[in-house]
């Protein structure tokens, strides 16, 4: 018998040994996005430009490799609870393939299709001829996310949270250090410029993969992953993108939301657009330690659905919402008390119209950050127990149906301001159908669980 700590531990000082390694990862994260960012920016506006252009196809490409590992952690976690432990093993064992599988999909568009792709956001020569040397690097050398996310949420799903993290942090420490290296071409390296950015993104991804396999298959004790030996099992395939898919789809609608509220925001002013993309910057900093614990409190849901202790189960969800919410009031006394200096980090010029549209701007869209504490917690209740397309009409309903037609008869009938109360509008409306889902969710299965 595999014992686990996600079927014993106390569950409050469980969640917080599951959790805080992925808080630190995804802090980290968040501060190699904004530094990778910079170091752009010095090349050129063009060149921050050009990789702007290509931010939502990468969505895309992380969209597939965090949606299937959220799939494959979901379905290995409750296996393991059953005690299920050859199930889980091949769970594994087909995540690890089907990491390959997506890859080679995103090295064919990389090699055929990424000049095709910037042509039809931009007629500049310098954007669509630099912006696709980046995106081909990028998408043909994504073999090494794929493997690496599927890696970490393998070790995430059997309780093991340190692991992962330490990848993550060896990644963007990878690309911060040949980052300036490549890009401006400092001892030996020539320079490279936007192609040095993509060379220094593709190593940390590397480096963290490298790492993740010595972990995965020296320190793993409960997971064994074999490259061959074993055949495909339609099932597990249809179980692990049950949650997955959704899951993929979901970082997607992000992406369609983002690119409609833009178009919004464009038609009163650049400025408003401006707003709206340092504000995606700092919330980032509210939203990915909840985003850690989602991860840490994902398995131990997952673990104790499959075990059928609905007490734990229960108990993990009310701590981890409990948590979640502390965190996100926190960010709403921030941005209601601080929204003028939050704003001038990134304002070097002084406009005053970035304070008058932006003040208002965080105070409004701030306010959607106690729901959203509920709304997380909640959809890891739905894809714990493999029911991720609960989750993703969540994100339809909030984002698409919510946020952008408030946003676009907001704007219309009353003006700018007005715009950014879309955000806490939808996000009542999400909370709304998520306790409706949650109660029926419960009153059919878990309540069925076992004490």
């Amino acid at each position: 018998m595999r014992e686990n700590k996600m079927g014993v531990m106390p569950v409050g000082r469980l969640i917080i040994n599951m959790s805080w390694p992925a808080i630190v990862s995804m802090m980290v994260q968040a501060m190699y996005n904004i530094v990778d960012s910079y170091f752009v920016s010095q090349i050129s506006e063009a060149a921050l430009a050009a990789i702007t252009y290509i931010f939502p196809v990468q969505m895309v490409l992380i969209s597939c490799a965090v949606g299937t590992g959220v799939g494959i952690n979901s379905l290995i976690s409750r296996r393991l609870g059953a005690k299920r432990f050859e199930e889980a093993d091949l769970a594994a064992c087909h995540g690890y393939r089907l990491s390959f599988i997506n890859w080679a999909f995103f090295f064919l568009v990389g090699l055929f299709l990424s000049k095709p792709i910037i042509a039809v956001m931009t007629e500049t020569e310098y954007i669509v001829n630099e912006g696709a040397k980046y995106l081909t690097i990028i998408l043909m050398g994504s073999l090494f996310i794929f493997v690496q996310i599927t890696t970490e949420k393998i070790l995430q799903a059997t309780g093991n949270m340190v692991l992962p993290m330490l990848c993550t942090i060896t990644g963007a420490v990878t690309n911060v250090i040949l980052d300036p290296i490549l890009i401006f071409g400092l001892g030996p390296f020539p320079e490279m410029g936007i192609t040095g950015a993509a060379i220094a993104t593709i190593f940390g991804q590397l480096f963290s993969m490298v790492l993740g396999q010595f972990m995965l298959f020296k320190f793993n004790k409960l997971i064994h992953v074999k490259i061959r030996g074993w055949k495909w099992d339609k099932s597990i395939i249809k179980d692990i993108y049950a949650v997955g898919g959704p899951a993929i789809l979901m970082q997607c609608i992000g992406s369609v939301m983002q690119f409609g509220m833009n178009m919004i925001l464009n038609s009163f002013t650049e400025t408003a657009v401006a707003v709206m993309g340092v504000y995606g910057r700092l919330q980032s900093f509210i939203f990915m330690p909840v985003f850690g614990l989602n991860q840490g409190v994902l398995p131990v849901l997952g673990y104790n659905y499959g075990a059928k202790n609905k007490d734990r189960f229960m108990d993990a969800y009310k701590k981890g919402f409990l948590l979640a919410f502390i965190i996100m009031s926190l960010g709403l006394i921030v941005f209601q008390l601080f929204p003028h200096q939050l704003l001038s980090a990134f304002n070097s010029q002084g406009n005053p119209e970035i304070y008058s549209i932006g003040v208002p701007a965080f105070r409004a869209i701030s306010i959607c950050f106690l729901p959203a504490s509920y709304g997380i917690m909640t959809s890891a209740v739905f894809q714990a127990s493999g029911h991720g397309f609960l989750s993703l009409w969540s994100s339809l309903i909030r984002q698409l149906v919510g946020v952008l037609p408030l946003a676009y008869i907001l704007g219309k009938v009353i003006g700018l301001n007005a715009v950014w109360f879309s955000f806490p509008l939808a996000e009542i409306i999400g909370t709304a159908y998520l306790i409706i889902a949650f109660i029926i969710l419960y009153k059919k299965e878990i309540k069925q669980l076992s004490q």
